[in-house]
């Protein structure tokens, strides 16, 4: 009887202590919004940059020649998948900034000695709000891709962008979070974003695919994170998708949908599992 009771009350300490967690993830991911709200410069900015590169891109490629790109597809519609996954990595890639900030002006010291129940609370408010204006901005792009004419996925195809973006910001997120903890201040995390985000993008098949690359780039833009995403992307855009099918021929060899999928999947887990460590050391 006494066991019985004792796991009841364990029980309900464990329901309290997660509902608690939910209200400190809560209110810290609404102060997010609230500093976003206040200055919506950097959600502008991100869905500004990728549209001009959409739209002046788009035109200076329109008289490419036919067999330039797999398919005879538009250089448009075949640009819109590259944008939307550079769209959402940016934004993740962004992830520490304002961790970067709550260390530099001392806030993130006062949530170390406040009464939390977990401090992971932290964390998970900043992986909903990169997470949520990530998949906002690659959104936008989505929707001023179509106006342009270069298509809509239908649902399957939607939930494919949904799933593939997901792991994409969870990973890049995990890496900007650690960097956050790790660099000295935000000019060397700016820097790095800087280093990494366009590069990047230049060795993947964002804007190019990989039979127009010379050989030494084909294979840094097959082995490039970014290229795993953004070619299940561009297959959602077709009217019968299938990933079973082979959607990179890498110099390697060649990789199905769900093998580019399972490969960032593994990336995300493999990048939680690197960056928890550094994570747990400095939020104690």
């Amino acid at each position: 009887m006494i066991s019985s009771n004792s796991s009841k009350e364990n029980n309900h300490s464990t329901i309290n202590s997660f509902q608690d967690l939910l209200l400190e993830t809560n209110a810290l991911t609404k102060r997010l919004f609230l500093q976003l709200m206040r200055r919506p410069s950097t959600l502008v900015a991100g869905i500004l940059q990728p549209l001009i590169w959409l739209i002046l891109f788009s035109a200076l490629f329109s008289n490419a020649p036919v067999d330039f790109l797999p398919g005879g597809v538009s250089y448009g519609k075949f640009l819109g998948a590259g944008l939307i996954v550079f769209t959402a990595f940016s934004g993740a890639l962004n992830a520490g900034l304002p961790v970067m900030f709550d260390r530099e002006f001392g806030f993130l010291n006062r949530l170390l000695v406040a009464p939390l129940i977990s401090r992971s609370s932290i964390i998970f408010s900043s992986v909903i709000y990169i997470t949520s204006i990530s998949l906002l901005q690659s959104f936008v792009i989505m929707a001023a891709a179509a106006l342009l004419g270069y298509g809509w996925p239908g649902f399957a195809g939607l939930l494919l962008v949904f799933i593939t973006l997901l792991v994409l910001v969870f990973a890049v997120t995990a890496l900007s979070l650690g960097l956050a903890f790790l660099l000295p201040g935000h000019i060397e995390l700016i820097a790095v974003i800087f280093i990494v985000n366009l590069p990047l993008l230049f060795a993947s098949t964002a804007l190019a695919p990989l039979s127009f690359m010379p050989m030494w780039l084909a294979w840094i833009a097959s082995i490039n994170p970014l290229t795993f995403a953004i070619e299940p992307i561009r297959s959602a855009y077709e009217n019968s998708f299938d990933l079973n099918s082979v959607l990179i021929h890498a110099p390697y060899g060649e990789l199905t949908g769900y093998t580019c999928l399972f490969t960032l999947l593994i990336l995300t887990i493999g990048l939680f599992f690197l960056v928890r460590p550094l994570l747990n050391r400095k939020l104690t």
